[in-house]
């Protein structure tokens, strides 16, 4: 979340809104969010529905979720995903903002 952190005003100038979902309760999840003041939306999901949705894996021999990245437009259409293959396996800023401006460019914006 650091690097999301990082770069959000260019995620916001593009138009992006970041959504974290996180498998914590909603109170641990809340405390979390409050304690590091983080910019973008974060959305508890202790049951885990949202994240099975997304096809997030989990691995308890790699500590748990992987992480997964998911860029869903404006109509809900998934336009990409990435599926990490441990914690730290996570594209970096410049590849999703790039992602999303050829989005922005191919609706026309």
């Amino acid at each position: 979340m650091a690097q999301l952190r990082q770069d959000h005003d260019l995620f916001v100038a593009r138009k992006a809104i970041i959504v974290v979902v996180g498998p914590e309760e909603t109170d641990a999840f809340k405390a979390y969010w409050l304690k590091h003041d983080l910019p973008f939306i974060g959305l508890p999901d202790p049951d885990h529905k949202i994240l099975k949705l997304y096809g997030q894996e989990v691995n308890i021999f790699k500590l748990g979720r992987m992480p997964a990245q998911v860029i869903v437009d404006i109509n809900g259409m998934v336009r990409f995903v990435h599926y990490g293959h441990s914690m730290t396996d996570i594209p970096p800023n410049p590849e999703i903002l790039s992602i999303l401006d050829e989005l922005n460019n191919e609706g026309g914006s």
